[in-house]
């Protein structure tokens, strides 16, 4: 018996990966986030899995399914929107498996800012512009931040910013990067990235609160700040410069 955390992606089903959709498929019980899972992912369980959304259970009422799983010899799907490794809260849960000797693996998935990046056709790392991304979010009623990655000091290196769980904090975030990015910097929000009522809005730090605010969106969005968002303008990657030489492509003698 183990129990696989499985990343399902941002959304859309084809987006979950091979090997995720494949333990989905073996599984005895599906225990899947409602609020940010499709039902068309965990749809692939088989025919008689116990199948639960765990959107309104506690900690302690999940593990509880997983040990009585554990008991019978069940393996469990443990499916997460995105990426495991980002907001997923699964070191709480693994933690808990640990003591109690329970087996776990990982499997990722498509993390949303890079199927937000996909929607808005845009890379965030362009060459002599950008070489940083900084994914994190700002605390509105979860978690405090921690002191020395509070959103001022993150902005000083004027990388691009991928802000999870804050769209609530719009103001906030505009006040606290203008300092650090000005007034015209691009701004992307992206709702439900990759799902069938996806939303995209695009503005500048100046402009995208009364974008967002017209558009109604409260929840699952992120944000995307910084110059890569609509730099047209920028030097061409060394990578396929015919003057630069690598252990792939040897210096071509003249």
């Amino acid at each position: 018996m183990t129990v696989h955390f499985i990343g399902a992606g941002p959304g859309a089903p084809d987006l979950i990966t091979l090997r995720g959709l494949r333990l989905i498929e073996r599984s005895q019980l599906c225990l899947y986030a409602g609020s940010l899972v499709p039902k068309a992912v965990i749809a692939a369980a088989p025919k008689g899995t116990r199948v639960i959304d765990t959107s309104a259970l506690t900690l302690d009422e999940i593990i509880a399914e997983i040990e009585a799983a554990h008991r019978r010899g069940h393996d469990v799907a443990r499916v997460h929107s995105g990426d495991l490794s980002l907001y997923g809260a699964i070191a709480e849960q693994m933690r808990r498996l640990d003591r109690i000797g329970i087996p776990y693996d990982l499997t990722p998935g498509v993390p949303a800012f890079a199927a937000a990046a996909a929607a808005l056709g845009v890379e965030l790392t362009l060459p002599e512009v950008v070489q940083t991304v900084i994914l994190t979010r700002t605390a509105v009623r979860a978690s405090p931040m921690p002191a020395q990655e509070q959103l001022p000091i993150l902005a000083r290196s004027g990388a691009t910013l991928a802000i999870h769980l804050s769209i609530n904090n719009l103001a906030r975030v505009v006040r606290e990067l203008i300092p650090h990015y000005d007034e015209d910097c691009p701004v992307a929000v992206v709702h439900r990235a990759s799902w069938p009522d996806q939303l995209i809005l695009r503005g500048t730090l100046a402009s995208i609160r009364a974008q967002v605010k017209k558009a109604a969106i409260t929840r699952t969005a992120l944000i995307l700040v910084g110059r890569a968002l609509a730099q047209a303008s920028f030097p061409e990657s060394r990578l396929y410069a015919p003057e630069h030489s690598h252990v792939l492509r040897p210096r071509r003698q003249r």
